[in-house]
């Protein structure tokens, strides 16, 4: 007799069992079956259309912060706004379905509060003259919460409220007014514009990073931002001038000109004249080689202030 292999058993009994099942649940099969097409058939018929009130992610760095605010942006569509569909003195989603929500970083401080780095939920409470402005700790409701926990209030501040000359159609948010340690977060719809001031810890962190780089062997861009970034923050400038001058000397057999230009600003900006005018003569004849016309301008202009011959 000829043998029959375990592994050949298997197989026939695996496909015996599928055949006696299917015969036995043949009536329950039919009646998947049909869910199945009909759920098919349902999801073939969905149809695309877009959002009343359409999504949107709005990213900016401020200083060496990231900022992001991520929220839905409903339209007036001939409704009166302020006081009407947006009550005054009630807490308003600030857009419209999930909430609107604002991811910082790093730490940040808003009004005297200090906020830590992660998301909130951005709610308001509008009112004729001013709106109170809140962060929320709890950011994945629909809208407002069932129940509002003050203890969930990470920072509140209260801005007033700037009557625009034309109308906003679509609710809209924005960064304004940046600077290295600051923004606003500007809310406008309809005639109005309010603004979130918050403050980010720029230079704390490049001051860290200026004290790490500074301990170790820094080339010439370092010494070179280093310098740039003392001017600018209105820092000592003394220092300043010690590390734009030893980023010039290690770039001298390729010099360039926007690191003269900024030698030739600290040099001024430290009272001395004679030095700047030089680093300024020296960046105009790179920029006019290269072609830049904006640093011919600029260094031009400076020579010209500081009374160059």
């Amino acid at each position: 007799m000829k043998k029959i292999s375990i592994k050949s058993i298997s197989i026939l009994s695996v496909f015996a069992l599928l055949l006696f099942t299917n015969c036995k649940n043949s009536e329950t099969k039919e009646v998947a079956e049909k869910e199945v097409k009909e759920e098919v058939k349902a999801a073939a018929a969905k149809i695309s259309a877009p959002a009343p009130s359409p999504f949107s992610t709005l990213k900016q760095k401020v200083g060496l912060t990231d900022v992001t605010l991520e929220y839905s942006r409903p339209s007036m569509k001939g409704r009166t706004i302020f006081g009407d569909l947006v009550p005054y003195g009630k807490t308003w989603r600030t857009g419209a379905n999930a909430n609107t929500k604002i991811t910082f970083s790093t730490d940040v401080t808003i009004g005297e509060k200090n906020v830590a780095a992660g998301t909130y939920a951005v709610y308001t409470k509008p009112n004729e003259k001013s709106w109170d402005i809140m962060l929320y700790s709890d950011s994945d409701n629909w809208g407002n919460p069932k129940e509002w926990d003050a203890a969930k209030v990470v920072a509140s501040t209260n801005v007033e409220v700037q009557k625009m000359p034309m109308k906003i159609e679509t609710f809209t948010a924005t960064f304004d007014d940046l600077t290295n340690n600051n923004g606003v977060l500007g809310l406008l719809w309809e005639d109005v514009y309010v603004g979130m001031p918050f403050t980010v810890p720029t230079e704390k962190l490049v001051m860290a990073s200026i004290d790490e780089v500074m301990k170790g062997e820094p080339n010439a861009s370092a010494f070179y931002d280093a310098a740039v970034y003392y001017k600018t923050a209105d820092k000592d400038i003394n220092q300043a001038l010690t590390w734009v001058d030893k980023a010039i000397e290690m770039t001298k057999e390729d010099p360039k000109f926007w690191m003269l230009r900024q030698q030739s600003l600290i040099h001024a900006k430290a009272g001395k004249t004679a030095t700047a005018i030089a680093a300024a003569k020296q960046s105009l004849e790179l920029a006019e080689k290269v072609g830049n016309e904006g640093y011919v301008k600029m260094n031009k202009a400076s020579l010209e202030e500081w009374g160059a011959k």
